[in-house]
């Protein structure tokens, strides 16, 4: 060692700087470096431990006059060499072992500059080594070269290999082993040195110990190798919280300000190190040290301050504050607390943040809403809730959404606790015991924001009230039902999952009554959704509240023990109460509303498609006959009349439906009583005029209910008999189609009866039939023989009101009699019969399409064709009368019938087709044009291109006077183009869109559906690619060459379009039109507002388009409206931070920058380049053109022009750069034009003012009612500076106009107390008193009269 140490202090004493250098005090120059040789001689001594060898080398440098503060020196310089990461890294280990080596001069070598460079040698160690696998990738020729050049500094004669360098590892790495042995002796020296004297010391210390975690290389992802890491870096800003380092309270602030970018950060382990730090180790000092404890406790604060906006990040900043919160002392979370609820009333950012809080720091406190507590106060757990309620209203809709979605988790969260559920209802405003002036709180913000514009919100508003459910009793609110009814429509499948869980919830609390009924005509509607999981929750939700709970009927009572004896009178009211009682919990109303007409097709649907995947349960069946049984036996044990009695509304429906899938659930025995009772009273309630048309289910007042309600029972009674019919023994069956043969051979059955018949007799050969032939042959016998019954009946009539229409006929006048009121008679008691006999032709060759039809044809042809009569010779009266006037019913349903005939004959169709559309277009009867429009429907579907050529004559039932016909039109088309029987060209699409200002809100409900659910998906360019020729046709303008070409004929014209000026028609067209723009992609916005300036507006300037025409000019208006509607507007990406990606389903909420504000901004740019380059030059063209001719079409292309230029205000000199003197001018126009519409404004005020007030005697003018009306109308203009300036002047002319005229008409001027302007002074100063005269001169007045009062805007 004696040799090592006289080498140190040889190659220290070389280091020495020159006497020159020495003796200049400003600007020294640094010491040179420590070599790497001497750096090792330095280890190897150090590391020997012994104290004899260190303290002769202090006293050798001394003898050579080297202090030990320049031996500091020499190895920071060391320290600071930036050429090689491991030399720097040595010397920091020597310099930190010197000062640990026993009777070191710690003082003298300890330097605040050589320490800083320690702690930079460490940070610049640990990046070369993060950086070398980078460099390694990058090129792999340059780590050779690179080391080649650092080894042929020194040569090759160096020590450069001794030391360090044999340890293996190559120069640009650290070593792993001599990294932690600087760190853990940097632990050991922190309790030598007091950096209170050197604050930028320790600022520099903290900073990099919080930055080593995230620092470290990939070798150090071993976790074992981290948590060494982690635990050294904890050691030292533990040690640099002790007080001989400075003030502790700065210190924690330091620490805890470097801390809190790891704390942001995503979940990692740096993260957890650094939250635990906090959390256990401040913590637990600040119990100690109030200065710690109260940067502890600001450390939530900073953090809420420097929380991103991004959800993820956010989220993660909310669990990092949580786990702060949580750590600290209970008046601690309290005051935080109430920091969280005055961030709400802060900015957005601030707000969303403290709404995402208040969850977990409700939920992490006990008792937050005051439930434990003895004393009356006003718990802080009822102010979280009280502003999330408020929130829920917020401006920002990520904040609604956010807020609704945190009372979704405290609603659940205080659930289960009955005390806390009761403070809960008070606050929401629900429940019992809650007073009017906090009622139905929260049900008014749930109306509103289940409507919201944003989906998000929509979503949150629905959990919400899932969760809200078990809170209501009583009663759930109408509307609130009805809006949740109407989220089961929303465009985005979330939105109608969370509505029918909601409606669900509902039904579950509220199982009868209103409820019921919006979930029967909300939900299961949801069977044909196009999402399959919406399908099947549908289906799901059916089988449990509906099935199940019908199901569970079963295990009532026998109604034999209702019995009592009650008043004759009340017998009927006594079986309703009875009734309800025998099945509880709503089933029969549940049944009776299953049957409405408008949930009949979706109960189909559910139960076919559960039918198919063996979900039905026998226990279903047999409970709905248990409740016909039961029904009818309760019925008889009052001893009411049986032929009155009807089966629970309902239960033969649904039974029919499920009966299909479980045939052997029910009894035959069961099926044929009831089958007897129904048919022995169909004949005493017989009905005298059979419908042509209609549903079981329709209201007639001409029909008794009671043979309505039979009618019906025995239609699905028969489908629930051709259900089980493969069960039936042999004779059964026989003697089962021997009657039902009978029946139609009677022709005397409602419509809907015939067909199930038919169907069941089809049924029951196909099913006892020994084989397909046979039972083939067996239909077409009976068919024939109905067939040759039904053209005998039909026959019949005919020729007898053809003799009864051919008596007379020659005579004139006409021969009447009794002879003839007695044919007339028999005729129209035939015909009904011939009604029905037509009816079941149709229903026969649908049956059996094989069936020869020869003799039938031309009877129906000479039904159809009655109503043209077209006598050959004009000398002669026409010998017959239409069957159309004398027999509509017959009428009509001969062309049903003969529509039937086509579907199944391709030759006949081709024949009659013709002659259908010809009706369609003339008849005058709605019943038959609603039937024709469904049969032109059918012909679409078997026989596509002989229809294709009359589409445009079925779309004029689009604009029927019938709403039923346009309706049936609008749903059948409607399919058909969906399903591509029909193609959207011509004018098709063009005359749906009045579909959507159609008077019928049910009509309006079903276009808004189509074009914003169904083509927004199906054709997205429909609406894009029409849009500009809507505007012509609309209008009905043909003032335009390359527009509205002749394609129809005037008339249909003018019945789809929406002609004139007046306020409703632009109000029909502009809704039209913001409803196409609502469907359209922002570029094709773009592209569309391009097309109008181009199309319309251009074409005007230049003369194409004619503004001297009414639809012209109502053209051109259009377009000026659609420029600046809203609608058509694209959003910039100004204050987009929060709100700039639509919150739709799959948005996750965050702000900042995203792929859809990137796309914004560029269609912003786009848009300007636009206006730059195409609308300005148009607007300007268009704008001299109008004032030359001085069209009224002016005001409104300025308002349109202001409105376009209102967010690029800043922009206009870039977009008017090539022109300064027509911007000035342009700019002035703006200004003259706004001033002359707030004169106007003001000019109708005044004259409202004067007709209120001024035009009576004065007295009168100083009325209440006057007065409120004036006052009311100043205060809404006095909003607006220009109103109010042109308010004034206008008041006054109007006053001074009307003082003129009272002083030709000789009257005296009224005082001015009465006049609504402020006093002035007369000719002298003075100023008149209340009711004197008044002092003016009559000169003045005089040349008042004779100054004209022009308009101002002449100067």
């Amino acid at each position: 060692m004696e040799e090592t140490l006289s080498r140190i202090v040889a190659d220290l004493d070389e280091l020495r700087p020159p006497p020159a250098a020495s003796s200049s005090s400003l600007l020294q120059p640094p010491p040179p470096p420590v070599p790497e040789s001497t750096l090792s001689d330095l280890r190897r001594l150090v590391g020997a431990g012994d104290p004899d060898l260190l303290d002769r080398l202090f006293e050798d440098l001394a003898s050579r006059n080297l202090p030990p503060s320049s031996l500091a020196q020499c190895i920071g310089s060391a320290m600071d060499a930036g050429g090689n990461p491991r030399l720097s890294l040595l010397a920091s280990d020597v310099y930190l072992s010197l000062l640990l080596s026993p009777n070191a001069p710690v003082l003298s070598l300890f330097a605040p500059m050589a320490f800083v460079s320690l702690l930079h040698s460490v940070r610049k160690s640990v990046r070369s080594r993060k950086a070398a696998p980078e460099e390694d990738s990058g090129s792999g020729a340059r780590a050779p070269a690179k080391s080649k050049r650092k080894g042929g500094r020194r040569g090759s004669g160096s020590r450069n290999s001794r030391g360090v360098g044999n340890d293996g590892v190559e120069e640009g790495e650290i070593d792993e082993r001599l990294f932690f042995a600087v760190l853990e002796k940097l632990v050991l020296v922190m309790d030598l040195i007091h950096l209170d004297r050197f604050p930028d010391s320790l600022k520099s210390l903290v900073h990099t110990v919080a930055e080593l975690p995230t620092m470290v290389p990939d070798s150090f992802c071993n976790p074992i190798v981290h948590r060494k890491l982690t635990n050294l870096c904890s050691q030292l800003l533990r040690a640099a919280l002790r007080p001989e380092h400075g003030d502790q309270a700065h210190s924690a602030a330091e620490v805890l300000k470097s801390l809190s970018p790891l704390i942001m950060l995503a979940k990692s382990e740096v993260r957890t190190f650094a939250l635990s730090f906090v959390t256990n180790c401040m913590v637990d000092a600040g119990k100690e040290c109030e200065g710690i404890k109260k940067a502890v406790v600001n450390l939530r604060k900073y953090l809420v301050q420097k929380a991103p906006e991004k959800s993820e990040l956010r989220a993660l900043a909310v669990e990092s504050i949580m786990e702060i919160f949580r750590a600290l002392e209970y008046g601690d979370r309290v005051s935080f607390v109430e920091y969280v609820v005055k961030m709400t009333e802060g900015k957005s950012s601030f707000r969303l943040l403290a709404v995402d809080l208040i969850v977990p720091i409700v939920m992490s406190l006990k008792d937050p809403l005051g439930v434990q507590a003895n004393e009356a106060n006003d718990p802080w757990g009822l102010r979280c809730l009280q502003v999330l309620i408020k929130r829920g209203s917020d401006s920002n809709s990520a904040i609604r959404a956010r807020s609704l979605s945190n009372l979704v988790h405290l609603v659940g969260f205080f659930a289960n606790d009955d005390r806390s559920c009761k403070i809960l209802k008070e606050v929401l405003g629900i429940g019992d015991g809650v007073s009017r002036k906090t009622e139905a709180t929260i049900n008014n913000l749930l109306k509103i924001r289940c409507l919201d514009e944003k989906a998000a919100v929509r979503k949150a508003a629905l959990n919400l009230v899932t969760k809200l459910t078990s809170f209501y009793s009583g009663s759930f609110d109408e509307v609130l039902l009805k809006t949740m009814g109407m989220a089961c429509s929303d465009p985005l499948v979330s939105i109608r999952k969370a509505a029918v869980s909601a409606l669900s919830e509902a039904f579950r609390k509220f199982p009868d009554g209103i409820v019921a009924t919006e979930w029967l005509h909300s939900v299961p509607r949801l069977i044909s959704d196009n999402e399959s999981s919406i399908q099947e929750e549908c289906e799901n939700v059916f089988l449990e509240l509906v099935l199940e709970k019908i199901s569970r009927v079963r295990l009532a009572g026998s109604p034999h023990n209702y019995s009592a004896p009650y008043k004759l009178h009340d017998k009927e009211k006594d079986f309703e109460r009875q009734i309800d009682l025998l099945f509880p919990n709503g089933a029969l109303g549940l049944l009776r509303e299953i049957c409405n007409g408008e949930v009949v097709p979706w109960i189909k649907k559910i139960c076919k498609s559960l039918g198919k995947k063996n979900q039905l349960r026998p226990v279903v069946a047999t409970a709905l006959q248990n409740m016909i049984k039961a029904s009818e036996s309760l019925w008889l044990s009052q001893s009411l009349p049986i032929k009155e009695w009807t089966a629970p509304q309902g239960a033969w429906f649904l039974l029919s439906e499920v009966s299909a899938f479980l045939p052997n659930a029910v009894d035959w025995q069961f099926l044929h009583h009831h089958w007897q009772l129904l048919d022995k009273t169909r004949l005493e309630c017989e009905i005298k005029t059979p419908l042509t048309h209609g549903d079981w289910h329709d209201d007639h007042d001409d029909v008794e209910p009671c043979s309505v309600t039979w009618a019906g029972d025995r239609v699905f009674l028969l489908q629930t008999m051709s259900n089980i019919s493969l069960e039936l023994p042999p004779d059964p069956a026989a003697d089962l189609a021997h009657n039902l043969l009978k029946r139609i051979e009677g022709f005397d059955m409602r419509p809907t009866e015939v067909n199930a018949h038919v169907k069941v007799l089809r049924t029951v050969c196909k099913q006892k039939a020994l084989s397909a032939a046979e039972a083939d042959a067996l239909i077409l016998r009976w068919v024939r023989q109905l067939l040759s019954k039904a053209t005998q009946v039909i026959g019949k009539y005919i020729s007898e009101n053809t003799q009864a229409n051919e008596e007379g006929s020659f005579f004139t006048p006409p021969r009447s009699g009794n002879r003839r009121g007695r044919r007339s008679m028999a005729t129209s008691e035939l015909l009904p019969q011939a009604t029905i006999a037509a009816y079941t032709v149709g229903s026969l060759v649908i049956v059996c399409p094989s069936v020869d039809l020869s003799t039938v044809i031309p009877l129906l042809h000479k039904i159809i064709t009655s109503g043209d009569l077209h006598p050959k010779s004009k000398l002669l009266p026409a010998p017959q009368v239409s069957l159309k006037d004398v027999a509509a019913s017959l009428y009509i349903q001969g062309w049903l019938t003969m529509g039937k005939i086509c579907l199944i004959d391709g030759k006949i169709a081709k024949r009659y087709i013709p002659l259908f559309v010809q009706e369609l277009e003339k008849s005058d009867s709605a019943a038959l044009r609603n039937n024709l429009v469904v049969m032109m429907a059918d012909f679409c579907v078997r026989y596509t291109a002989l229809i294709d050529c009359h589409i445009a004559k079925i779309t004029r039932c689009l604009g029927d006077p019938c709403e039923l016909v346009r309706r049936q039109t609008f749903i059948l088309l409607s399919r058909l183009l969906q399903r591509d029987y029909v193609k959207w060209r011509g004018m098709l699409f063009l005359r749906f869109l009045l579909s959507l200002v159609d008077e019928s809100e049910k009509i309006r409900e079903l276009a808004d559906f189509l074009f914003g659910n169904i083509l927004r998906v199906k054709a997205p360019l429909l609406a894009y690619n029409s849009f500009v020729e809507a505007i012509f046709v609309l209008n009905d303008c043909r003032a335009h060459g390359g527009h509205y070409s002749s394609q129809s004929s005037q008339s249909e014209s003018r019945l789809f379009s929406i002609r004139g000026t007046d306020e409703i028609s632009r109000s029909k067209r502009m809704r039209i039109y913001t409803c196409l723009l609502k469907q359209m992609a922002p570029e094709h916005l773009l592209a569309t507002f391009a097309k109008i300036c181009a199309e319309i507006l251009a074409a005007a300037s230049d003369g194409m388009l004619s503004i001297e025409d009414a639809t012209g000019q109502s053209v051109l208006q259009d377009a000026f409206q659609i420029l600046a509607c809203k609608e058509i507007r694209l959003p910039t990406s100004r204050n987009s931070t929060l709100e700039s990606p639509e919150m739709d389903d799959e948005s996750n909420g965050s702000g900042g920058t995203s792929p859809a504000a990137a796309k914004g901004r560029v269609i912003s740019q786009a848009v300007r380049k636009s206006l730059i380059q195409n609308t300005i030059p148009i607007f300007i063209e268009l704008k001299r053109l109008l004032e030359s001719k001085n069209s009224p079409l002016t005001g409104s292309l300025m308002d349109c022009l202001r409105l376009l230029l209102k967010d690029y205000k800043n922009e206009i000199d870039e977009i008017l750069v090539a022109d300064k003197q027509l911007q000035r001018e342009l700019l002035y126009d703006m200004q003259r034009h706004e001033s002359a519409k707030a004169r106007s404004e003001a000019a109708e005020t005044v004259a409202v003012m004067g007709k209120s007030g001024n035009n009576h005697t004065p007295q009168a003018s100083n009325a209440p009612s006057g007065v409120l009306r004036q006052s009311k109308s100043s205060n809404e203009l006095q909003s607006n500076s220009r109103v109010a300036s042109a308010l004034a002047d206008a008041t006054a002319e109007a006053t001074a106009r009307s003082v003129l005229g009272e002083v030709n008409r000789g009257t005296s001027t009224p005082p001015l107390s009465s006049l609504k302007v402020p006093k002035v002074r007369s000719c002298n100063g003075a100023t008149g008193s209340r009711g004197a005269p008044s002092n003016r001169p009559r000169e003045v007045l005089e040349s008042l009269r004779r100054q004209p009062f022009g308009s101002d805007d002449e100067g």
